[in-house]
């Protein structure tokens, strides 16, 4: 008894070694572009609802004033966010060359990173980067860039795959949410043209495939009702009075089934944002070794590198990591306006071993409906993401570097899903 006694005091008398500190000293920054206005015509939208669709003020596909607003304030959290956790280099003007933007070609994705510089540095002088010349960017769409492997008859079965042999069972399965739709389009009235008038159908164009029908039809509509609730609409503007935050987060189901299936699937996945991925890895690694990299986004010696991109590139990244999230208020694996992917890459002095970790974050709906500002103590929704292939189980589901890049490389390659 006294020998046990001994041993405790001696254990309690003992010295704890200091915990293994880690430091950040990266992060990337994947965000879509805040609120826009539908990219369709109001005389388009219009055939599919009893009564005109509102007016967003600003042209088809721009960010909307509250949009810009919203990210502002994104990017003010983001700062106090990270600077709280010990990343260096957003503290002002003198600093700027510790941000580096790259941003696609479209004036909501430039004016988004816009937004979230002048948030994230009050006062300094961002430049804001992006692709020379007319032609579309690979960062973001290597189809649409034209520089994709062209087997369409294998994209069409990737996604047919999925399905099954008819493509009415879509429809079927999302009968609730398609009936909440019309009702919300078109109340007691009629509308010149049905979500239903076209069938489903997959097509091949070009290098890739394509969905025409009621989900395609319905993933659009679904997404404006949205930017609707989003861009801080109220009474009859919003969903012509009908919209209410319950039915919206029903009807979204359309809108993430048609981006599970057009932009999560891996082929597809790899298709279009393989490049992105690999920008990614790069500009992480050069963040290691502090040296230039080949690829990398932005010179060395940075402490965050911000893309300014679309809903599509997210869906990509997630599709090709097999990355899956839930936050309130919104349906599986949806990213809203100014939604982001955030990659930050953590290091341990004690045994120089580097770590990265993924999460996804959001505006809530209420915060954007009333443009309140996020902070620390009334933070976005935010999810930590396990990373197949690397993460472990310890807090926030941290990869190993040489473990991130070699899971990220192997879905760049096909290896990983197909």
């Amino acid at each position: 008894m006294l020998k046990h006694l001994i041993v405790a005091i001696l254990l309690l008398g003992t010295p704890v070694c200091a915990q293994d500190k880690e430091e950040l000293r990266y992060a990337v920054i994947m965000t879509r572009h805040g609120v826009r206005s539908p990219t369709w015509t109001n005389e388009r939208l219009n055939a599919y609802s009893s009564a005109p669709w509102p007016d967003f003020g600003v042209p088809p596909g721009n960010l909307t004033p509250h949009g810009r607003a919203l990210m502002k304030m994104m990017g003010e959290f983001y700062r106090r966010f990270l600077s709280g956790k010990g990343l260096k280099g957003l503290s002002g003007c003198v600093e700027s060359r510790r941000l580096f933007t790259w941003a696609d070609k479209d004036q909501r994705t430039l004016e988004t990173a816009r937004a979230l510089a002048d948030g994230m540095l009050p006062g300094g002088s961002v430049p804001i980067h992006s692709v020379e010349g007319n032609g579309p960017d690979p960062v973001f769409d290597l189809v649409e860039a034209g520089s994709v492997e062209r087997d369409p008859k294998l994209a069409m079965a990737a996604v047919s795959g999925r399905i099954g042999p008819k493509l009415d069972a879509l429809v079927a399965a999302n009968r609730p949410a398609f009936d909440a739709l019309d009702y919300v389009l078109k109340g007691n009235g009629r509308a010149a043209t049905s979500l239903f008038d076209e069938p489903p159908a997959l097509n091949i164009e070009g290098a890739t495939v394509t969905m025409s029908g009621p989900l395609r039809i319905a993933s659009t509509m679904t997404e404006n009702l949205l930017l609707e609730y989003a861009n801080g609409m109220k009474g009859v503007q919003l969903g012509w009075g009908r919209l209410t935050p319950a039915n919206l987060l029903q009807v979204m189901a359309l809108h993430t089934a048609y981006a599970d299936l057009l932009r999560r699937t891996p082929y597809l996945a790899r298709q279009r944002g393989a490049v992105l991925l690999e920008r990614i890895v790069s500009s992480l690694q050069q963040a290691v070794r502090n040296s230039p990299v080949e690829g990398a986004l932005g010179p060395a010696g940075g402490s965050l590198l911000l893309i300014s991109g679309h809903d599509t590139n997210i869906s990509n990244l997630s599709g090709l990591l097999n990355l899956s999230w839930i936050l309130p208020g919104y349906q599986r694996d949806d990213v809203p306006p100014g939604g982001a992917l955030m990659l930050t890459l953590w290091h341990s002095p004690q045994t120089g071993r580097y770590w990265v970790r993924t999460q996804f974050l959001s505006q809530t709906m209420d915060q954007m409906h009333d443009g309140a500002a996020p902070t620390l103590d009334n933070p976005p929704a935010i999810a930590d993401l396990f990373v197949p292939g690397c993460s472990n189980s310890a807090q926030g589901y941290p990869c190993t570097f040489s473990s991130f890049v070699e899971t990220a490389r192997s879905a760049t390659r096909g290896s990983v899903g197909q």
